[in-house]
């Protein structure tokens, strides 16, 4: 319309009517009778200033518009995905509720049913999606409070402690030393007498799969694929000690593999009196599994070739992950958790297992935890709790205090709502270390674990990782497990001392900030 006035008005051009109105039709493609159908337009709008109404595809009303309808549709479609999948055929069944047509009725809307394909559409723009389920990040504890404060201290401990007693050692492909030597200083009360060289000997456990192989390589064209073995195939668990002097803890002259009983009474494998390295055969009806004694055996073995390389000018540093069996007591460990509140005749912690050793009161002095053998009444029993606390002066004077709170789940700000609680919070129970911690520290050396969720502190875990690279490159799949302990052994020896240094100078607590 725009252009038909401008062609006609234009002074210069001198355009009929009807000339200017086709030039306009033609320049959109069309013929004569749009021209004369504009000329219309053009009558109709100087004769009562109305447009002409477009009716191409005209505009469809949608009960989406009201938003309450919108609204209340969307809630309804989130309460049904709490417990159950939706479709289209939930958004049908929602809009034919009676709610639902009420609020319609309400609102004006002839239209009050929808079809699966209307349901699928208003899904869309409801902004739900038909895809994959997608999988949420995995949060294992980093930034829990305590684990947080376990982490900071041992960082305090390794830089303040540890590391200026250690020898650096360089990244050259030489046996020599060319790193940095300790600056002596003197050492705190509780390590006199003892060397000042601390040598770092770290421990972790890991487990090869006899059908763990390469899954890429070269193959040739002519080549036809072969059936391969489902599953990972039987399994040989490795626990070993790995140290930044020597690699390996081992003797410098080696013997024999022989096999020897440990205290669980299963068969571990390692080189007698010469290495520190055990093959367990983990699993029923195998070795059964690796537990806290089994590690303190070889864990006193390990310190036996220790001393045997150092001969004396040099105390141990021994890390462990903070796994579970790491952290066991011994079984007479003082252990508030399955205490009775009063006397008991044959109580112990551990069914048929040891008396609880004596507990340390304020004073200092030794407390035994059970009445002499020569008590008119309760010879040889367990005191039990409230004895415990009323010998200690920490019992009420109320003489009311329960011996614990519901599901031991006490109050975080309390420390004294019951007998328990009161115990788990004093000195000696606090303090009391593991069994491992103890086992190293009656020879002489220290224990420390490393924090948890962060393996990457130990270097040992890419140890193992240049093991099992070297483990793949066999094209076979050992058929019996001698073959397949001969093996893993032959790959874990083939790292060679540079690579475990390496490994040290860019582990995580050296760069831990």
């Amino acid at each position: 319309m725009v252009g038909t006035l401008n062609l006609y008005l234009d002074p210069e051009l001198s355009y009929t009517w009807r000339e200017a109105s086709l030039i306009s039709a033609k320049a959109q493609g069309h013929g004569v009778y749009h021209a004369r159908t504009i000329r219309q337009w053009i009558h109709q709008f100087l004769n009562n200033d109305k447009l002409p109404v477009h009716k191409y595809k005209g505009t469809r009303s949608s009960i989406l518009e009201d938003e309450d309808i919108s609204l209340e549709i969307q809630l309804r479609l989130s309460e049904r995905s709490k417990d159950r999948y939706i479709t289209a055929k939930d958004v049908v069944d929602v809009v034919a509720s009676a709610e639902i047509q009420e609020k319609l009725k309400e609102a004006g809307i002839e239209k009050r049913a929808v079809t699966e394909r209307t349901g699928r559409e208003w899904l869309k723009k409801f902004k739900w999606r038909y895809s994959k389920k997608r999988n949420g990040m995995y949060i294992d504890g980093h930034e829990r409070e305590d684990v947080v404060a376990y982490r900071k201290s041992f960082v305090d401990r390794w830089q303040t402690q540890y590391a200026p007693r250690m020898y650096t050692w360089g990244n050259d492909d030489d046996e020599k030393f060319t790193g940095h030597a300790p600056k002596g200083f003197v050492l705190p009360v509780h390590l006199c007498g003892r060397p000042f060289r601390l040598i770092l000997v770290t421990h972790d456990e890991s487990t090869f799969y006899a059908n763990d192989q390469r899954r890429a390589y070269w193959i040739h064209a002519s080549e036809k694929a072969k059936p391969v073995k489902k599953g990972e195939g039987i399994s040989l668990m490795v626990s070993d000690f790995l140290t930044v002097e020597w690699g390996r803890l081992k003797s410098r002259d080696g013997k024999e593999c022989v096999t020897i009983p440990l205290i669980s009474f299963c068969c571990l494998t390692f080189n007698f009196d010469r290495e520190a390295r055990v093959l367990f055969k983990a699993g029923k009806n195998r070795d059964g599994y690796f537990d806290s004694d089994d590690l303190l055996a070889q864990v006193d073995h390990a310190i036996d070739i220790f001393e045997d390389q150092t001969n004396g000018f040099a105390q141990g540093l021994f890390l462990f992950d903070n796994a579970p069996t790491h952290q066991k007591r011994a079984p007479d460990a003082l252990s508030a958790r399955k205490m009775p509140k009063g006397p008991s005749e044959k109580w112990t912690h551990y069914k048929d297992g040891p008396r609880m050793r004596p507990g340390t009161l304020p004073s200092g002095q030794l407390q035994d935890l059970y009445f002499p053998d020569d008590h008119p009444t309760m010879p040889g029993w367990f005191k039990g709790m409230q004895v415990i606390l009323e010998e200690r002066g920490l019992y009420p004077e109320t003489g009311r205090l329960n011996a614990q709170c519901e599901g031991f789940k006490c109050p975080p700000e309390r420390t004294d709502c019951c007998c328990r609680r009161v115990l788990f919070n004093q000195p000696d129970f606090v303090n009391q270390k593991s069994a491992l911690e103890e086992l190293i520290e009656s020879r002489g050396h220290i224990c420390d674990f490393y924090p948890k969720y962060h393996c990457e502190l130990n270097f040992i875990e890419q140890y193992w990782g240049a093991g099992k690279f070297s483990y793949r490159n066999h094209v076979s799949v050992p058929k019996k497990i001698e073959e397949m302990e001969a093996r893993v052994c032959e790959s874990l020896d083939s790292v060679p001392l540079q690579q475990i240094r390496r490994c040290v100078l860019s582990h995580g607590y050296l760069k831990y900030d």
